[in-house]
């Protein structure tokens, strides 16, 4: 069918021949990254892959190197074995946790308050704790999502909470090792301090990832309504404008974190096994859910499972 047919047939028709032509795209692109590591092969689902492509405006050679960077990145600094003893220090004020409560679509969320980063010591330290909550919250996405939501308190921020080197290295880590996996981060109550600020980070984040940046204030009419939209706001935490009254409890926290450490590296510890399975019949990081039951003490009862959906269903999420 020519390119003129195609646009004028049925918008389902059309959605397949797309479909057809990322598909060949992705194994493009796994022509060009060769054989992989136990751990690569379970991570570079079709899913995976097509979001380096979009990144990438689906450019084959752009995504390709992309992703052998991200994989380089990956190998050398091993993500998924940070564990929360690694990290306990760096979390232990609360300033990023994933919430026990998902959106309306049910996307994780990650809960981030700049004024606790009191603590922080070393850009590298609190990057590290940023890349322990996107491999969480990643593992903690549905099969039928792949990003998540961040929510941004800016309550009682102050200069001092402010780094533009933390700024550019987080910016730096989301967009090249975790591209499409930020669906919306939600700015909510940033006061007049942080303008000039973010006028220097704003040339730090590609088109994509700033068009994902919302912000949102109390009493705000049409921040309400989003919010609404968004959330349940019987679970929505108060200070996001929902009816849900928290205090961040860093021994409850660590102990949901522990268990969930444990699925963590049970998965990765048979990828050496899933590896040995013809590729498409793999298991992927999007085909993985870590169930979660909150009980009445915040804790949770946590299910690692691995959900048969394909890559290409993914994609097409």
């Amino acid at each position: 069918m020519s390119v003129t047919l195609s646009k004028n047939a049925s918008k389902g028709h059309e959605q397949m021949l797309i479909s057809q032509e990322q598909e060949a795209k992705i194994n493009e692109v796994r022509k060009l990254i060769g054989s992989l590591s136990d751990k690569a092969s379970v991570y570079c689902s079709d899913a995976s892959i097509s979001r380096y492509l979009s990144s990438r405006n689906w450019n084959v050679q752009k995504g390709a190197q992309m992703l052998k960077l991200s994989l380089k990145w990956r190998e050398e600094y091993k993500p998924e074995e940070i564990c929360w003893e690694d990290i306990a220090d760096e979390a232990a004020t609360g300033k990023m946790y994933r919430s026990n409560y998902n959106d309306k679509h049910g996307r994780t969320v990650l809960v981030i308050r700049p004024r606790n980063q009191l603590n922080t010591k070393t850009i590298q330290g609190q990057i590290k704790y940023f890349v322990y909550c996107m491999e969480n919250a990643t593992l903690n996405l549905p099969p039928h999502q792949e990003g998540m939501v961040w929510l941004i308190d800016f309550q009682g921020l102050s200069l001092s909470n402010i780094s533009l080197k933390l700024a550019r290295e987080t910016a730096h880590v989301l967009q090249e090792y975790y591209p499409g996996r930020l669906s919306l981060a939600v700015m909510y109550n940033a006061p007049m301090i942080f303008q000039p600020f973010f006028k220097m980070v704003k040339p730090l984040l590609d088109t994509k990832t700033y068009n994902k940046l919302k912000f949102g204030y109390s009493g705000d009419r049409k921040t309400k309504k989003m919010m609404e939209d968004l959330f349940d706001m019987d679970k929505l935490e108060s200070a996001f404008g929902g009816k849900y009254d928290i205090v961040f409890d860093v021994n409850k926290y660590a102990e949901r974190m522990k268990e969930e450490d444990k699925k963590i590296a049970t998965f990765w510890t048979r990828a050496k096994t899933l590896s040995s399975i013809p590729q498409q019949n793999n298991p992927s990081l999007d085909s993985i859910k870590l169930d979660a039951d909150s009980d009445s003490s915040g804790m949770e009862k946590i299910d690692c499972s691995l959900v048969a959906n394909s890559g290409q269903n993914l994609m097409a999420n």
